[in-house]
C-alpha cells in the first residue's frame, strides 16, 4: 500500500477534525457457524485494536462448539444471519433467502425459528440486529422484523426500506472481498481509495452530523491481503482522533446512520 493513500486518508480525516466531527467505524463478519482458526484471527484482531465485530451466524448451521468459542471471544458481537443461508430466487434474479416471491407467512415463520434456534445456542449474547444473506430482503419483509423481534436490520451500502418502515437500517458501505475476481481480497490500495471517497460525499452532505462507517468482513474467506489490510487500517484508523472504533449494539440506541 502506497504511502501516499496513508497520507491522504489522514489527510480527510483531518478534515473531519477541523469540522468537528467524528466518524464511527464499526465491523461486521459473515457466515459465522463453528470455531476456526479463521475466527479465532478475527477475535485476535479485535482485542489487539479494540474493535468489537458484529457477527453475523447462520441459526441453521451453527455447531454447538460456538457458544463455548464465543465466550473467550467477548469482542465477537453475535447476531442472526438468515436462517439456513439457501437461495430461494428465480433462476434468473439475484441470490435471495427472503425475496418478494416468497410467502410472507412463510419468511415469517423462518426468521423466528433462526432466532429462535440461535437464542438457545448462544443465549443472551445474541443482539437483535437481523442480517439477510447475499445483504438482501425484499422491503415488505423487512417491514415485519420489529414484529418478530428485531431492532435492526444490516444491508449493504444502498439498500433502503420502503414507506412500509422495519427496523433501524445499519448497512456497512465497505467490503473487503472481491467476489467476481476470484473470492480474493481487494487490493489495499483500491480499499483506502474507496473509504477516503465515502469520507468525501460524506463531509460534502449538508450538515454537520457524524457519521457510521461499516466494514464487511468475511473472515471464512480472508486471505493474506485482507489480514494485513485490516490491520494496517485499524491501525492507521486508532492513530486519528476524528475516527473511533464503535460496538455495534451502540447503532441500535445512540448513534448517527450514515447514508
Amino acid at each position: 500500500m502506497t504511502n501516499d493513500l496513508w497520507h491522504a486518508l489522514h489527510h480527510e480525516l483531518d478534515r473531519w477534525s477541523e469540522n468537528g466531527r467524528q466518524v464511527r467505524l464499526w465491523l461486521r463478519d459473515d457466515d459465522a457457524i463453528a470455531p476456526s482458526a479463521a475466527l479465532g484471527r478475527l477475535s485476535d484482531i479485535a482485542e489487539r485494536f479494540d474493535a468489537p465485530v458484529l457477527l453475523a451466524v447462520i441459526p441453521m448451521l451453527a455447531k454447538p462448539a460456538l457458544e463455548p468459542a464465543l465466550r473467550s471471544m467477548p469482542l465477537l458481537r453475535p447476531c442472526q444471519h438468515g436462517n439456513w443461508h439457501r437461495n430461494h430466487a428465480p433462476a434468473d434474479a439475484k441470490k435471495s433467502e427472503f425475496g418478494p416471491d416468497r410467502e410472507a407467512s412463510i419468511v415469517d415463520a423462518e426468521i423466528a425459528l433462526g432466532r429462535r434456534q440461535l437464542a438457545d445456542r448462544l443465549g443472551p449474547a445474541v443482539l437483535p440486529i437481523f442480517v439477510p444473506p447475499w445483504n438482501r430482503i425484499d422491503p415488505g419483509h423487512a417491514a415485519r422484523l420489529p414484529e418478530i423481534g428485531f431492532a435492526g436490520l444490516s444491508c449493504f451500502r444502498d439498500f433502503r426500506l420502503k414507506s412500509e418502515g422495519g427496523p433501524r437500517l445499519l448497512n456497512t458501505q465497505i467490503d473487503v472481498m472481491d467476489w467476481h475476481g476470484g473470492r480474493i481480497g481487494r487490493s489495499p490500495d483500491a480499499l483506502v481509495a474507496e473509504i477516503i471517497a465515502w469520507l468525501v460525499a460524506e463531509r460534502d452532505k449538508e450538515g454537520t452530523r457524524d457519521a457510521d462507517l461499516g466494514l464487511l468482513l468475511h473472515h471464512r474467506d480472508h486471505d493474506e491481503t485482507v489480514w494485513s489490510f485490516l490491520a494496517a487500517f485499524l491501525g492507521a484508523a486508532s492513530a486519528h482522533p476524528a475516527l473511533s472504533t464503535i460496538d455495534p449494539s451502540a447503532l441500535l440506541t445512540d448513534a448517527p446512520v450514515a447514508a
